[in-house]
């Protein structure tokens, strides 16, 4: 009986990616397991999902989140290869491998770093990303996935690597801030107000939406090559921002904050 392959990935809509990539390579048998909660927002001592949730809705006012985590049932697939996928270039991604990793204690893995892989793309599959390095396997396509066929870059964890990442991991968690940032090759602790003055940059004394004001912060780390954080912890910052006087927000609607406008107070 062939050895079951365990992919985990700490994305929700780049396990969505690889899946579709293994069925066209025709690797059926393999599974994807999701685990996905934002951990380089918000609380890790404790990093339980009740605690992280309360502090989201407090700190943040988000009640409803979609974070995702499916578990591996050890039970159904005994003496599987562990296949963990990671890019230090998404701040997401990143924190959730180290989570996910402090939490395998010895067990054996194996390794896809994306970080520094340059992907080969077809011919009609579109234009390269910033800088040639995907920020996040959530931007790959099935089809480039499965063309450069990426999870033979799968590699055993070095024990020493193993130790550097727990040992970054501890240090985060002793800091326990509300942001974690990439920072070189390393993720770093951050305030909450971190991207303040990224966001305000974009905002004007003109009425504009707040999406473009977002969508503008969101990739202006892309020229770096990284990807910090998303629309949804943005969004939220500026409901703070309106509430210290820093911007104004009109036409509000039932959908959020993102589908509003926003601008300097007016004088």
């Amino acid at each position: 009986m062939a050895q079951t392959v365990a992919h985990f990935v700490f994305t929700a809509s780049g396990a969505g990616c690889l899946v579709q990539a293994l069925r066209k390579a025709g690797r059926r048998d393999d599974r994807v397991v999701t685990t996905c909660h934002n951990m380089n927002i918000g609380p890790i001592d404790p990093s339980d999902p009740l605690s992280r949730k309360e502090w989201f809705g407090n700190e943040l006012g988000l009640t409803d989140r979609e974070d995702v985590e499916h578990d591996w049932d050890e039970a159904r697939f005994p003496g599987h290869r562990t296949v963990a996928w990671l890019t230090r270039r998404s701040a997401m991604e990143y924190a959730g491998f180290l989570d996910w990793l402090w939490h395998q204690g010895d067990a054996p893995c194996d390794l896809v770093d994306l970080s520094e892989v340059e992907i080969s793309y077809p011919p009609g599959s579109g234009r390269l990303p910033p800088g040639g390095f995907p920020m996040s396997i959530a931007l790959l396509h099935p089809d480039i996935i499965a063309h450069n066929k990426l999870w033979d870059l799968a590699e055993p964890l070095p024990m020493t690597e193993r130790l550097r990442y727990r040992e970054q991991w501890g240090q985060l968690i002793s800091e326990n801030a509300p942001l974690r940032v990439i920072d070189g090759d390393k993720l770093a602790s951050a305030p909450m107000t971190f991207f303040d003055s990224l966001l305000m940059s974009y905002v004007t004394d003109k009425w504009q939406k707040a999406v473009t004001v977002c969508s503008r912060a969101s990739i202006s780390h892309w020229d770096d090559g990284i990807y910090q954080t998303n629309d949804t912890f943005l969004t939220a910052r500026m409901r703070a921002l309106r509430e210290s006087g820093r911007l104004e927000i009109r036409d509000q609607t039932a959908r959020g904050t993102l589908f509003s406008e926003v601008r300097l107070p007016s004088r």
